[in-house]
């Protein structure tokens, strides 16, 4: 599979699981349900154009690198917290999916880190040697 290709699965995978992860906790109240969160809405319009129109520019990259770095760091945002340990502990319905979404989110949005690192790297090396000398 070619690496942008499979950056582009990663980062629309790692949208899915933060979209359903903040949606499971809008659900529990963990985060409040008010009108703030059409802001949401509007990251993940913006999260989505990266890979879907963006995807072999440098803006493309970009927000897709942004995105990864969101969501590997949902992780971080919840281990501290009291919700996230009474949750876990409760054994209670949903909890299995809660925990399991926040260690996927982590795990694909740090290999969409990596990815578009490697794709913008990979971008700027090629235009360097395309310069005339």
């Amino acid at each position: 599979m070619k690496n942008n290709r499979l950056l582009v699965v990663m980062s629309l995978l790692s949208a899915l699981l933060t979209s359903l992860h903040v949606t499971d906790d809008i659900v529990r109240g963990i985060s409040p349900a008010a009108r703030d969160n059409l802001g949401a809405v509007a990251i993940l319009v913006v999260w989505l154009v990266g890979p879907l129109m963006l995807a072999e520019s440098r803006w493309g990259y970009a927000i897709m690198l942004l995105g990864g770095i969101f969501s590997a760091g949902m992780p971080f945002l919840h281990v501290g917290g009291r919700s996230y340990m009474a949750l876990a502990q409760s054994g209670g319905p949903g909890a299995f999916f809660f925990v399991w979404t926040l260690f996927a989110c982590g795990a694909v949005g740090f290999l969409t880190m990596f990815l578009a690192i490697r794709a913008i790297w990979v971008q700027r090396r090629s235009r360097v040697g395309a310069m005339p000398r």
